[in-house]
């Protein structure tokens, strides 16, 4: 019975890991990926518009 209990950690964590995987490629895009693309993309230009310019070598 070692060997069970040698194999069932890795695979219960391969079966977890793939569930996970299979989540994260059913919430891409749909129904809400337009209003996710604009909240990245608010982020994004908050964060860039508060940075300074960067300044110009001559």
């Amino acid at each position: 019975m070692d060997y069970v209990s040698a194999l069932l950690p890795p695979a219960v964590m391969a079966v977890l890991f793939i569930g996970v995987i299979r989540v994260i490629v059913k919430t891409q895009g749909g129904a809400n990926k337009t209003k996710e693309d604009a909240a990245v993309d608010a982020a994004l230009a908050r964060v860039q518009g508060s940075q300074p310019a960067p300044k110009a070598e001559a």
